[in-house]
């Protein structure tokens, strides 16, 4: 008898991150979780729409990400949006909340369920303005243009 794989999903993203924010350089924190969270992540039932991250306390916290349960996972519909703290060491904390005070925000990229551990990466961007949006969109049309126009040529 041949043994099913289990179907795992290995990354939650947040699609929206890119195109709202311009992003430096990401890091990856890890999270405190419950194990129904947890069993519910590795089966892909998270979405990080609508997520941010803050500091309270010198804690990073993460507000506002839904971990939804399924038929064999309750959680209940207080505990889908609870604040969970984020995973860091010191010195990263205090590099972000500088970074934070400059007037630039900490974003939720994706929730990596692969390893041993689930972890979160973040990344420090400044909020794009409707017209930064517009630029990026004139900016993949043109690459994809450009790409579609060499594939043609080659052939």
């Amino acid at each position: 008898m041949v043994k099913k794989k289990s179907q795992d999903i290995g990354k939650i993203v947040n699609r929206r991150a890119r195109f709202d924010y311009a992003l430096g350089d990401d890091l990856v924190v890890g999270l405190q979780l419950s194990g129904a969270e947890t069993k519910s992540l590795r089966r892909g039932h998270g979405q990080l729409r609508g997520a941010y991250v803050t500091v309270k306390d010198d804690e990073l916290w993460l507000i506002n990400a839904t971990i939804t349960g399924d038929n064999g996972i309750p959680i209940e519909e207080s505990d889908k949006t609870r604040a969970r703290k984020l995973l860091a060491k010191r010195k990263q904390i205090t590099e972000l909340l500088a970074l934070k005070q400059q007037g630039q925000t900490i974003v939720p990229l994706e929730l990596l369920t692969r390893g041993r551990y689930i972890k979160l990466r973040i990344s420090v961007g400044r909020g794009k303005k409707h017209y930064d949006k517009r630029h990026t969109l004139k900016a993949q049309d043109d690459k994809r243009a450009t790409d579609s126009a060499l594939k043609a040529h080659r052939s």
